[in-house]
């Protein structure tokens, strides 16, 4: 069954600045490779080409100082990192390259081919449920005279592209030739949980090369951004195709990225006869059958769990889930994914054995995105008498090794299971600096905290406030989900333990609740 296009994990695959430590994993940190060491041996017609010329003056090294966040202790300012990546120009002092390139950047320098000097640059818009970035020039005057590249179209399988960048560390360009494979929807590994239309080619793509054009007949028909590091298949990379691009473009020029939008419903193919009749369905191999439906989504109110989608925007949908757009066979969520906030997509459907006519306005799915990896953010958090309180996502969760079945299960089950009705936000309790205002709390650990003295926690805000609220009380009382005895603390001692445990840890603040 297919449930959220968003949630689903599919064939391992890393982002192209880095290669990560084990096979098959998704990644996103650059990955040090000796400029020396060749990129494919054992084809040497695949192997980088060292050119010069004009013809790709037009395409730049990307060098990023990034600053990545600490999930494990919040209110530290996080880890330096770099790494490197490559761009191109798309229209005067505009660059494109992918967002995982320069994720929490704090510095960019942009370098020509060429030109020994680095030229600094700043990010205008970046879009992580898409991976790509567009960058401007502080200064751009060695870019006047350069042409931008044009964006084509999307190749045809079977026809040769080439793939333009810096891979692995080197300081000059490069070019490797393959041959369009696959044309599917598949996930982007920079956010873990979007899915996309994804071009597949068998060119030696390697860590560098994000962010780089590949062309065809001179023309870019997509953007290198992520490789497959499995040991069964080899000489497998992605790109994003010219029509995520577009969309991309297109999105950003009000000045603002606004996302995707989505369905936020949840298909199960109808392929087994018997199931077809008993739905009144003739046996044509049209309609997917609504499983699941998201309560805030775009389709909340007008579909139902049952109804059978059989048209979308007049393209019948096979009942393996497909649409035909312009001659190809793609997923039938490619026919929103080209749509924007706002936009109306009609409907067909079989609903108790006839036809019913629905047109959806499309709207952002915000609740997926707790199982999206986050960039550009602070951490948010509350530290109380040496207790750590943070919302739950991919990120937390990775950081703190967090394994309690309560946190996984909301964790995992949070939009398909519609949890996020109750509980906007899930607060973890991470840890507990000790101190002996806190003596014998450690098995507390890991909870989900469900009640702040009476208050029900629904946000992180919550907890702040229902722990700052100026009441006299004796105590304070935190419950925690499926724990039979709360966490107590003497409300007489937390003033002075609160600055006692903030200057012992270095905690330069007591709380950060907004990112």
């Amino acid at each position: 069954m297919k449930i959220f296009r968003r949630l689903l994990l599919a064939l391992p695959a890393v982002c192209l600045a880095a290669l990560g430590p084990a096979s098959g994993v998704l990644q996103a940190q650059e990955l040090a490779v000796p400029a020396s060491e060749p990129a494919s041996p054992a084809y040497p017609e695949l192997a980088p080409m060292p050119v010069n010329g004009s013809e790709f003056s037009s395409i730049v090294r990307v060098e990023n100082n990034s600053l990545v966040p600490d999930y494990r202790t919040p209110w530290n300012p996080g880890r330096s990192s770099g790494g490197t990546g490559t761009g191109f120009l798309i229209a005067p002092n505009k660059f494109l390259t992918n967002a995982h390139v320069v994720s929490n950047s704090r510095l960019v320098y942009l370098k020509k081919v060429g030109d020994p000097r680095p030229y600094k640059a700043r990010i205008l818009h970046i879009a992580h449920d898409c991976d790509l970035a567009v960058l401007e020039l502080e200064d751009d005057t060695a870019f006047r005279n350069v042409k931008p590249l044009e964006l084509g179209s999307i190749p045809k399988l079977n026809t040769t592209v080439i793939a333009v960048g810096y891979p692995i560390g080197g300081q000059r360009i490069s070019v490797t030739r393959g041959i369009v494979s696959r044309i599917d929807f598949q996930p982007y590994s920079h956010s873990s949980v979007d899915y996309h239309l994804t071009i597949q080619v068998d060119a030696a793509i390697n860590p560098g090369n994000s962010g780089g054009p590949v062309l065809q007949d001179g023309k870019v028909v997509g953007v290198a951004f992520q490789g497959y590091s499995g040991g069964v298949a080899q000489n497998v990379g992605y790109m994003i195709p010219v029509p995520v691009i577009e969309r991309f473009l297109t999105d950003i020029q009000d000045g603002s990225y606004d996302h995707y939008v989505d369905l936020a419903v949840g298909e199960f193919n109808i392929l087994n006869p018997a199931q077809r009749r008993a739905l009144g369905l003739p046996n044509n191999d049209i309609g997917v059958i609504v499983s699941a439906l998201n309560s805030t989504g775009s389709s909340a109110g007008l579909l139902e769990e049952g109804d059978v989608l059989l048209e979308i925007d007049g393209h019948p949908i096979a009942s393996n889930g497909f649409v035909n757009i312009n001659g190809e066979q793609v997923n039938m969520n490619e026919v929103v994914e080209r749509k924007f906030a706002g936009d109306k997509v009609r409907l067909k459907l079989w609903r108790d054995r006839k036809t019913v006519d629905v047109e959806l306005t499309l709207k952002r799915f915000l609740p997926y995105l707790i199982q999206a990896a986050q960039y550009d953010q602070e951490p948010r958090y509350v530290v109380f008498a040496g207790l750590v309180f943070q919302p739950l996502d991919r990120s937390l969760l990775n950081a703190h090794g967090i394994t309690d079945l309560q946190v996984r299960y909301f964790f995992n089950y949070f939009v398909s299971e519609n949890l996020y009705e109750e509980q906007p936000e899930i607060v973890v309790l991470t840890s507990v600096l000790p101190d002996a205002i806190n003596t014998h709390l450690g098995k507390f650990r890991h909870n989900i905290v469900e009640e702040v003295n009476g208050r029900p926690i629904k946000s992180l805000r919550d907890v702040y406030e229902a722990l700052n609220d100026g009441k006299k009380r004796d105590y304070h009382v935190i419950k925690c989900l499926g724990q039979g005895l709360p966490i107590v603390l003497d409300a007489a001692r937390v003033e002075e333990a609160q600055g006692r445990i903030l200057k012992q840890y270095n905690v330069p603040a007591d709380h950060n609740l907004e990112s």
